[in-house]
């Protein structure tokens, strides 16, 4: 510009600036007339400023009637106190922020599309939405997953826990252990016996404070249910039971006794599921599950893991009840096989038997006590190979074969041990066995003179010993033939010793001193310290303590003991002895 070029008044500079601004801006009279706007402000709202100039605002854009933009408009006039407000503009299908404050020359309005900003901020509150599910979304899968994962091993643990004992009722405390709290506050397990006694066997309870309340209530529920209650109706109808609300209304249609609704006060039902335990078609009991209020009703999951749970402990019980049921067959048969020994005179006799801890209680192992016509006693202990039925039967036919030769032949240990050989051999007896056949003998001037003598035969079994009244222990050694079962054409021989007044002859089975890591010559000397320390015990007592000393609770092998005492001939038998037992037919034959 030139020195002398005109300058514009201020007014028309202030309006070219205006003019020129890249804002929408106008201008509104008292009447609410649009006074002026510029082309920005013009185009923004779909118009040319020369078609905007006069024009009332309400009725030229009616939309904006009684809505934020109006409210901002009377609310600067009224107040003189600039504001703004940003809302959407349907007509535009925009947003718009407005600016205005009052002036000499009206109601300045400044306004903009902020349609872009809102939109970006639209999409990052969606995105982070979006990020804010997915973490929840994983979060609940991953508890899910978690919770699948426990329930999983629920099922495992449950199958490892009542499959690893035989006794039904530690099986049964175990599952209700392990069900709770993971699918239930506490829960009762009903076991029906084969008799058809119904009993509430397992129990367990998240709050050691309640379990005593809870055995209270077990203890009068299982004779006081209604016929209502889930367990008796699961005995008549083997179906799951679901309450997923206990009402009082349906307690007290289950629970009939007071004492019993009493009783289940302190323990806060709210909702229950029950479950038979079927097997092999049988219902053999059932389970309820409890829980209190805060917990609510059992989910879907809980459900369907329980419903599995139900099958796979009505498994693992049926095959402990069948379990325990063959191992009581094996011991009668077992004990069957072994009889009580004879007690004659002054000899006093005792006898002990113990099956290993772990499989079946059964086994080759036997002892036997008899008299022959001649009034000798022959005492007799074995051991036939295996630890199963079949050695119980071979057992049961070696010890038929040693009693019958013995008492019909009247032979020496080593003949007899000799026929019996033979006799497997040719009868095809399918067994190898240990044996020792040891007779005390006592002929009129022994008897006499109060003298008992010794002769003994092994084959292949490990030697007697003698515990003298002094407490002195000697192995009885001779020598020692194979087993019986090979048909042993060699010589068998016998040994002999005197047997005192006062001494214990013992016999045994390996199983009493044989130990994996250690020596027999280890196993045997601790049978004989034993046996020193125990001269002044009784013989039962004498017994136990070898089974206690040498055994503990955990007999690897089957064992076989038997005991003789040598009372004196010419005094009365000790009481401590027990009476004298003896078969009716000996005094005749002797």
């Amino acid at each position: 510009m030139t020195g002398n070029e005109a300058t514009p008044p201020p007014g028309d500079l202030l309006l070219q600036a205006v003019e020129g601004m890249a804002r929408p801006l106008a201008v509104l009279d008292e009447e609410w007339r649009i006074r002026y706007i510029n082309e920005a402000g013009a185009g923004a709202l779909g118009h040319r400023a020369d078609e905007l100039i006069g024009r009332d605002v309400w009725d030229t854009f009616p939309e904006a009637v009684a809505g934020p933009f109006e409210r901002l408009y009377r609310e600067v006039r009224e107040t003189g106190i600039p504001a703004s407000t940003e809302a959407w503009y349907g007509p535009l299908s925009s947003w718009f922020r407005a600016d205005a404050f009052l002036t000499s020359a009206g109601l300045v309005i400044t306004f903009d599309d902020v349609t872009a900003r809102h939109r970006a901020e639209e999409e990052r509150a969606a995105a982070v939405a979006a990020r804010e599910a997915a973490a929840e979304a994983a979060a609940r899968a991953a508890a899910e997953a978690e919770l699948a994962g426990r329930h999983l091993m629920l099922l495992g643990d449950i199958n490892l826990a009542m499959t690893s004992t035989l006794d039904t009722d530690e099986a049964v405390q175990r599952f209700a252990d392990l069900v709770v709290p993971l699918l239930a506050d506490w829960c009762l397990v009903s076991v029906i016996d084969p008799d058809g006694t119904r009993r509430d066997v397992g129990r367990a309870h998240k709050d050691p404070a309640l379990v005593p309340a809870m055995h209270r209530y077990a203890d009068l529920r299982v004779t006081t249910n209604d016929v209502a209650a889930p367990v008796p109706r699961m005995l008549r109808d083997p179906r799951p039971i679901v309450f997923p609300e206990l009402t009082d209304e349906i307690v007290r249609s289950m629970v009939a006794d007071d004492e019993a609704r009493e009783a289940l006060v302190p323990l806060r039902p709210a909702a229950a599921a029950g479950f038979p335990l079927i097997a092999r078609g049988e219902v053999i009991g059932g389970f309820t599950l409890i829980n209190e209020p805060e917990r609510g009703a059992h989910t879907e999951v809980e459900l369907r893991t329980a419903e599995i749970a139900s099958r796979r402990a009505a498994l693992a019980l049926d095959n402990a009840r069948l379990a325990k049921a063959n191992q009581q067959v094996a011991e009668r048969l077992q004990l069957s096989l072994l009889s009580p020994p004879v007690q004659p005179d002054s000899l006093e006799l005792a006898v002990r038997y113990r099956p290993a801890t772990h499989g079946v209680s059964i086994g080759g192992d036997w002892y036997d006590a008899f008299l022959q016509p001649d009034g000798d006693t022959v005492l007799v202990i074995g051991d036939v190979m295996g630890h199963d039925i079949e050695a119980a039967a071979a057992m049961g036919q070696v010890k038929t074969l040693v009693r019958g030769i013995a008492f019909d032949r009247l032979e020496e240990p080593a003949g007899l041990l000799r026929r019996v050989d033979h006799a497997l051999v040719g009868l095809a007896v399918p067994a190898m066995a240990t044996a020792l056949v040891c007779r005390v003998e006592q002929d009129p001037e022994d008897r006499s003179e109060g003298v008992r003598r010794l002769r003994w035969a092994t084959a292949g079994h490990p030697e007697p010993m003698l515990l003298l009244a002094d407490g002195e222990v000697v192995d009885l050694a001779a020598p020692i033939g194979p087993p019986l079962g090979i048909g042993w054409l060699g010589p068998r021989a016998d040994g002999r010793t005197a047997m005192p007044e006062g001494s214990t002859l013992l016999l045994f089975t390996d199983g009493l001193f044989e130990r994996r890591g250690a020596s027999l010559d280890e196993g045997r000397e601790r049978v004989r310290d034993v046996l020193a320390g125990s001269a002044d015990l009784t013989l039962d007592q004498l017994c136990d303590r070898l089974l206690t000393d040498l055994l503990g609770d955990d007999a690897e092998d089957d064992v076989a003991v038997l005991a003789v005492r040598a009372h004196p001939v010419h005094a009365e038998r000790p009481a401590e002895a027990g009476p004298e037992i003896l078969p009716p037919a000996v005094p005749h034959l002797a």
